[in-house]
């Protein structure tokens, strides 16, 4: 059964993927950018399967219309993909004030805001499936990341959150813990700091570290994501790609050891 789906960020890397392949297979596209003439393609193949919105996901109003317009567009919206974010390259002592705010802004809020323009209609369907796209980045960090991280951090909590508020509705909520992928997102969709000379040998060790086969291939994610809002219960998380499992098990091994250690200190703290 075909499914209607609101996907943010839709005009490069893994939403217009995704897209492009729901469609292909008759589903349903709500296809939202900052340009929406980056969908006359798809329009003049998918004719009426798909809905082009421009839309700036920093704009609280806008999201609301742009929910509002797609429910009646369709008469429904069983799947909300908040795909729209960017890359912020610098570390934190680099980083200035406007460019923190703009990567939570758009990473966290634009996220927020269309969950909740999303979440009345689904209850009153009695259905629905918001999906997260995250990182593994918000459960494990790397360095020259660090605003980058906290927005994926924040989308991690509220997300974890909301799922156990929504689920009585029928709400499902997965997080999507992507590792690196061979997309647009460290090229020219992503902010550079200016940089502080000190930083040079962690951002040089960070380089060094980046291998050629740790990059997945984005038009692979294609069946995992039809997999997912096919199913009748999906997971909380769902990693994308094969090296976020092994990474993500060696990091919580050494935090669990670390907590361990720690253990009598915490414990003394109780006070009884």
């Amino acid at each position: 059964m075909s499914k209607t789906i609101f996907i943010t960020g839709s005009s490069r890397g893994f939403g217009k993927i995704w897209a492009e392949a729901f469609l292909k297979r008759g589903d349903n596209v709500i296809a939202t950018a900052r340009n929406s003439e980056n969908f006359d393609y798809l329009i003049q193949t998918y004719g009426e399967a798909v809905l082009p919105i421009q839309l700036d996901v920093n704009d609280r109003d806008a999201d609301f219309a742009a929910i509002e317009k797609a429910k009646e567009h369709f008469g429904t919206i069983d799947v909300l993909i908040n795909n729209a974010g960017y890359g912020l390259f610098g570390t934190v002592e680099e980083t200035s004030e406007q460019q923190a705010r703009d990567q939570i802004e758009t990473n966290f809020f634009g996220l927020l805001w269309l969950t909740q323009a999303v979440l009345p209609i689904m209850r009153q369907q009695g259905h629905g499936h918001i999906i997260q796209v995250s990182s593994i980045l918000g459960i494990a960090t790397l360095p020259i990341l660090g605003l980058y991280n906290a927005s994926k951090f924040a989308v991690e909590g509220l997300s974890e959150t909301l799922a156990s508020e929504v689920k009585g509705f029928g709400i499902n909520v997965t997080l999507l813990e992507p590792n690196g992928f061979e997309t647009d997102w460290a090229g020219t969709s992503a902010v550079q700091t200016t940089g502080i000379e000190a930083y040079n040998p962690v951002k040089d060790a960070f380089k060094a570290s980046l291998k050629s086969d740790a990059f997945g291939v984005p038009e692979a994610t294609s069946a995992a994501m039809f997999k997912l809002i096919d199913s009748n219960h999906p997971p909380l998380r769902l990693f994308l790609g094969k090296l976020a499992l092994p990474w993500i098990k060696q990091v919580y091994q050494g935090r669990l050891a670390e907590w361990e250690e720690w253990a009598e200190v915490a414990a003394i703290a109780h006070g009884k």
